[in-house]
């Protein structure tokens, strides 16, 4: 990865410097912290990035495999060198990169021309330093669950790890995690340790899905699994870790349509590896305590069309916002919440007298609707995902119990990302109901 190079805060100037003023702070340096900054600069705004590692890149620089930019760049590129790239764009400005800093909070003070000031207090090996902004992007991205979250039974021993830290362990650090690999979850990441780890010499006995479908794009249970002749469970979850100083073996049972396990279906698997790829979670905590209000749903962020949060001048984008499949679509998102910040805190568009409050609200199979907030009367993207997958559905969106519009029918997968424009007309047509909530329903067609 780049070097640091001269538009980063030498470590003696942030010693003298208390206090540093920006238009727009960036807090994270990933995908989605680097297309913001970018984009907020070009609007024409000073601009600050703060990441806590030595590097930007993000998880990106543990992603070695092939797969970037094919939506943005036309070409195909390796994680390293799709962030190498904006790297390289963010290194040609006078962007501001605060490095190894870590974010203590961010605090909103008195409006100052209309305008939110925003402190956000960070913490180096140099000390303790404050900067301040009209406008403050989140860009944490999100973490991994780990076992303890999903409650996995037996005794407690080396060898069970997060499929991110193997990833890490095996692509940045040159560390082999295990030699005999079990791996529960068909989430994109495990899909890819799975074809990384057969590749490393470890033995793959398994990819075992608690969901009757793969939760992987299909092109990664092809190339990761097919391709490579590891065999896929579905409806399987392990039930038991077995081992003492080092995982020896894992349980794993067959579950029925309530995901419980079946008492009789046990089966023991010889192991002393077991990646867990079981769901991201939205590294959101700087965001709570600075007052932003969280969709239980995505668990990241309630915005408005411009990506802006209920505390006027916090935008947000990316993993903190909600899981993405891809990192192009991060990349277009958090260009527009870079140009919208930068917007707010130059007074040039973002931040004026809404022109209407519709909430917005998922319905039928769909698991969550993005934005939740329209807060103008114009074309709108909405994103959001289904809970399961089906052959043949509907989106339809409706508002005060009447179908304003509807879609075509077509599949619908929980691996992908789906986008539908909501003309401005319906947004209208919405209000003069007297409406407070669009609902965007993905109905089932049932064959006949």
């Amino acid at each position: 990865m780049a070097e640091f190079k001269s538009n980063a805060i030498d470590c003696g100037v942030v010693e003298a410097v208390q206090t540093r003023a920006f238009d727009v702070a960036v807090i994270g340096g990933g995908p989605a912290g680097m297309a913001a900054a970018l984009a907020a600069h070009k609007a024409g705004a000073r601009v600050a990035i703060v990441e806590r590692e030595q590097h930007l890149g993000g998880i990106l620089r543990q992603c070695i495999h092939p797969g970037f930019g094919l939506s943005h760049f036309k070409q195909e590129l390796t994680g390293p060198e799709y962030a190498q790239r904006f790297i390289d764009k963010v290194h040609a400005t006078d962007i501001a990169l605060f490095l190894n800093s870590m974010v203590l909070g961010i605090d909103s003070g008195e409006p100052a021309e209309d305008t939110a000031v925003h402190t956000v207090t960070l913490m180096s090996p140099a000390g303790m330093l404050q900067l301040t902004g009209r406008a403050v992007v989140l860009a944490m991205g999100c973490r991994e669950r780990t076992r303890s979250e999903i409650k996995i039974p037996g005794s407690r021993p080396a060898g069970v790890f997060t499929a991110g830290l193997a990833q890490r362990y095996i692509n940045i650090e040159n560390l082999k995690p295990g030699s005999r690999a079990v791996i529960l979850g068909s989430g994109d990441i495990g899909l890819i340790m799975a074809r990384r780890c057969t590749l490393e010499g470890i033995s793959v006995e398994g990819v075992y899905e608690l969901m009757p479908y793969a939760n992987g794009l299909r092109r990664n249970v092809k190339n990761c699994l097919d391709d490579f002749g590891v065999p896929l469970h579905l409806s399987t979850t392990v039930t038991r870790v077995i081992g003492h100083d080092r995982l020896e073996a894992v349980e794993v049972s067959q579950v029925d349509e309530r995901l419980a396990p079946i008492p009789g279906t046990e089966r023991i698997i010889p192991c002393d590896t077991l990646l867990l790829s079981v769901g991201l979670i939205p590294e959101n905590e700087l965001s709570v305590a600075a007052g932003v209000e969280l969709d239980p749903r995505t668990r990241g962020a309630v915005v408005d069309q411009s990506l802006q949060t209920g505390v006027p001048g916090i935008f947000a984008c990316g993993n903190v916002l909600h899981v993405h499949d891809l990192a192009d679509n991060v990349t277009t998102e958090s260009e527009r919440a870079g140009a919208a910040a930068a917007a707010y805190a130059l007074g040039t568009g973002a931040g004026a007298v809404p022109d209407c409050e519709l909430t917005v609200s998922p319905a039928g199979i769909a698991g969550y609707a993005l934005p939740g907030r329209i807060t103008a009367v114009a074309l709108t993207k909405l994103n959001f995902r289904v809970r399961r997958p089906v052959d043949a559905a509907r989106v339809r969106i409706l508002a005060g119990g009447v179908e304003l519009f509807a879609g075509k029918v077509r599949p619908f997968k929980p691996s992908v990302m789906e986008s539908f424009p909501l003309p401005a007309k319906v947004i209208k047509q919405a209000l003069d109901l007297g409406a407070s909530k669009i609902v965007l329903s993905v109905d089932p067609i049932e064959e006949a």
